[in-house]
């Protein structure tokens, strides 16, 4: 005679194991990412992007800056300011959110950094929509806008709000956009008309290269249709955290994996470098995704 004989207490004790293991797995996880988002919060790298256009008369360097956020850099921002003068840039670019619009914000810190840049360079300034939050919003922020983009023109920084610059010495046009409050809506993407950049900036100019400043990312076709031969940008952090294949897993208005989180695209004869930021804001944390300082080299050729 055979006699089964079953063990449910050796079966109940390799599930607990299991889970043990799972759970042990998890919070090893967990940790890392939190120590390698301590790390890349408080770090940046330099990446570098050519551009070829056959609008311009000479090589002109950019270095690019986008979503500060308050952020120093080292006391009175020396790092950062230590690799930009090794870039030895013709001009600084800022994408905007170089502060950040929560209660209690101050300016200082940002406008610090502006104005130790434009002792040393000129500075082309696109607002973000952290800069556009302060500015609706006085009777929650105050004056800081105010005081802020007044010390900026104190510096002899001029923001580029829906306006234009011309670089004769290179050949390039300058135009900063500040949208409405409605692009920045979350969870889809709220359509543009296709007349309303030509409304609010008027027409680029087709005999220089023409450069535009637009925080956001997401509306890239339009600004190429618009006639961008450069569009730089910010706003997304990069995607805060980068997973191999897959890139940027979450955008500021709350969607998953976006199309635009870092780098270098193109539209037609457009090309927008996105920057992923030099920091964060409310909840800090940046994965396999440190702060980027950006050169932008654009050169004569043909593309």
């Amino acid at each position: 005679m055979i006699y089964f004989i079953s063990c449910p207490d050796m079966t109940a004790h390799g599930e607990r194991y299991m889970v043990e293991i799972i759970l042990t797995c998890m919070g090893i996880a967990i940790i890392v990412c939190l120590a390698i988002s301590v790390w890349d919060c408080n770090r940046f790298v330099t990446v570098e992007y050519e551009i070829v256009s056959d609008k311009v008369t000479k090589p002109c360097r950019f270095v690019l800056l986008s979503d500060l956020h308050n952020k120093s850099y080292g006391k009175e921002h020396e790092k950062l300011l230590q690799e930009i003068e090794r870039i030895a840039p013709d001009a600084v670019l800022t994408a905007g959110d170089m502060l950040t619009a929560v209660d209690g914000s101050s300016y200082k810190t940002a406008l610090s950094l502006m104005r130790q840049l434009a002792a040393r360079y000129k500075v082309y300034y696109g607002m973000g929509n952290h800069e556009y939050w302060l500015k609706l919003y006085p009777e929650q922020y105050g004056t800081i806008y105010n005081d802020y983009t007044a010390g900026l023109e104190e510096a002899g920084i001029h923001s580029l709000i829906n306006e234009s610059t011309y670089l004769p010495e290179y050949n390039i046009a300058i135009c900063g956009a500040q949208i409405d409050k409605c692009f920045y809506r979350k969870f889809k993407k709220y359509p543009m008309d296709e007349t309303y950049l030509s409304k609010i900036l008027g027409r680029p100019r087709e005999d220089a290269c023409q450069i535009l400043i637009a925080h956001t990312p997401q509306y890239f076709e339009e600004y190429a249709a618009w006639g961008a031969d450069v569009v730089v940008s910010g706003h997304v952090h990069g995607g805060i955290m980068r997973l191999p294949v897959l890139g940027g897993v979450l955008s500021p208005n709350m969607t998953l994996f976006p199309k635009y989180d870092g780098g270098l695209f193109r539209q037609g004869k457009s090309t927008m470098i996105l920057s992923r930021g030099l920091s964060t804001h409310t909840i800090p944390v940046r994965v396999f995704n440190p702060g980027e300082l950006v050169v932008v080299n654009i050169v004569k050729g043909q593309a």
